[in-house]
């Protein structure tokens, strides 16, 4: 019955190494899991925009023979976080050119970006200092950006969540080249005459727990009708706002779980159809 601690006292003495199965809060953040293993390229660059900024932006390129769809991941109002790197890195595997800008870039302490935030509260609190024309400016930079790149065939959509969400359904009434925009429980513009302005297909993924943003989903669709503009919507029983980020975690509702995978699903089915 003793044998086994005999065993480890030996080895402690004589200098063995012991492993013991992770810890179970390691084991327990797929996130980074995912980026350390990631068979894929990754690299971190730096894009020239206006008045002399600089959006850091975080890309991976997919394992293809040939040129890829490009796809702007644009992160909620925490700033850019491993969960946005790791969407990045999950598009890449699908065989999407994934870029994920930092929108808070140059705006935190001492000129850093989402990194240099003290608190999450901190840098949501300056997401939403942003002008939105900035935002507009950073995304054209981040286009044009990904667009020339030798792995790209030419083709750029977006995909967004939460405040991200907003900014992907935005840039498509701000550049009629874009391919798709890909809107997850972000609100819409509420402008007609930008609405107008949209080239692209809108695809929405929204929670039906969500008043604050799927009551909106009437008006605007509406809207978009009235304007000839294709905005193609699901709204996931039961699923709260956030769901995709919520739905792979550990703990998960039945209801977040289900949206997210379903979610997944149809967010690959939409870029192969580009």
């Amino acid at each position: 019955m003793h044998a086994p601690l005999r065993v480890l006292c030996v080895c402690l003495l004589i200098g063995c190494t012991v492993r013991l199965p992770p810890s179970s809060a390691a084991a327990a953040d797929p996130v980074k899991e995912r980026l350390e293993t990631s068979r894929r390229h990754h690299e971190w660059i730096e894009v020239d925009s206006q008045d002399g900024r600089k959006v850091r932006c975080f890309v991976v390129f997919p394992e293809v023979s040939d040129k890829a769809t490009a796809v702007i991941v644009i992160h909620e109002n925490k700033g850019l976080t491993d969960w946005e790197r790791s969407v990045a890195d999950r598009l890449a595997e699908q065989g999407y050119l994934a870029i994920a800008p930092d929108l808070l870039s140059g705006t935190g302490p001492g000129g850093g970006g989402t990194e240099a935030y003290p608190s999450r509260d901190a840098a949501t609190k300056g997401i939403y200092s942003l002008k939105p024309q900035r935002v507009m400016e950073d995304l054209d930079a981040v286009f044009a950006q990904v667009k020339g790149m030798d792995a790209a065939s030419g083709k750029v959509a977006t995909v967004g969540f939460c405040w991200g969400g907003g900014q992907s359904f935005a840039y498509a009434t701000h550049n009629p080249q874009l391919a798709a925009a890909l809107v997850f429980y972000g609100p819409a513009p509420q402008d007609d005459e930008a609405i107008e302005r949209i080239a692209a297909p809108v695809y929405g993924f929204y929670g039906g727990n969500d008043q604050r943003i799927t009551g909106q989903l009437l008006e605007v669709s509406d809207s978009m009708k009235d304007a000839s503009k294709t905005f193609d919507i699901v709204v996931y029983d039961d699923a709260g706002h956030g769901f995709f980020r919520a739905g792979e975690q550990e703990g998960a509702t039945p209801a977040d779980r289900k949206a997210h995978d379903e979610a997944w699903t149809r967010m690959k089915e939409i870029l192969k159809s580009l």
